[in-house]
């Protein structure tokens, strides 16, 4: 298995940098699709096409601390890791999505797409690490994110689509484990609710009771789905507790 990082930074600052139009909006579709309508080409549906001048400022923050150079010491070393694996070539590419003055992304359900909702990227051989707006980029930062996004590529490889709750919760602890040399417990956090909720629903594949797992109350009832509880611990920071519990164990 060998990855490769694909640059798209240039091309999307040059877009953002012509004027918003219906011909600016053409070179992007153009772009993502190829010479196929409907396909997907090169993996940039996180950028907004229409987007404003703050997002063509977080592109050139990420440009100037060398963002897609640092994902290419990534794949080198991924490389050395699993050239000896199979043939397949994973093609990384970045993404930034504006959670900050959007309308084109919602964060919470661009963010669980982007971890999940993963066949259309893995049977292209995409993987698309994502960053936001509202961040502050930093050669670990870079690093690490672009490690997860390529863990949950490689589960998809190796496993079945995932499809439940204990499906999703099993490759964020994958992730976790390949990802993270010391797991944070959140000590003052109480597990109680969520570890019930889980043992209780973790053959569910309802999309509202995964959302809710994982992002929680707040997120939920600002899209007007289903609550379900999940208020102190969601499922991001359950899935490091059990992570830790795994690695302990070993």
């Amino acid at each position: 298995m060998k990855f490769k990082n694909i640059p798209v930074l240039s091309f999307i600052e040059d877009l953002y940098n012509k004027p918003i139009s219906p011909e600016r909006f053409k070179t992007y579709i153009s772009k993502l699709q190829g010479g196929t309508k409907g396909d997907l080409d090169l993996p940039i549906g996180g950028f907004n096409p229409m987007a404003k001048e703050h997002v063509l400022q977080k592109i050139r923050e990420l440009k100037n601390i060398n963002a897609e150079e640092l994902i290419e010491e990534v794949t080198k070393n991924l490389n050395t890791k699993y050239e000896n694996q199979n043939s397949e070539v994973i093609n990384i590419v970045l993404n930034l999505a504006d959670d900050l003055k959007g309308g084109w992304t919602n964060q919470y359900t661009t963010d669980f797409d982007s971890k999940f909702k993963l066949n259309a990227l893995v049977t292209r051989n995409f993987c698309t690490p994502y960053f936001w707006t509202s961040e502050n980029y930093n050669a670990a930062s870079i690093k690490q994110r672009t490690l997860e996004y390529v863990y949950r590529t490689i589960y998809w490889l190796n496993h079945s689509k995932i499809r439940t709750l204990e499906d999703y919760v099993n490759q964020e602890i994958f992730v976790k484990q390949q990802t993270t040399s010391v797991i944070q417990i959140h000590k003052d956090k109480k597990y109680d609710f969520i570890k019930v909720f889980y043992q209780k629903n973790k053959e569910q594949d309802d999309y509202s009771i995964l959302f809710n797992f994982f992002y929680g109350d707040h997120a939920s009832a600002s899209l007007n789905y289903p609550l379900y509880g999940i208020k102190d611990v969601n499922g991001f920071e359950y899935t490091e507790m059990l992570a830790n519990k795994v690695k302990t164990n070993i």
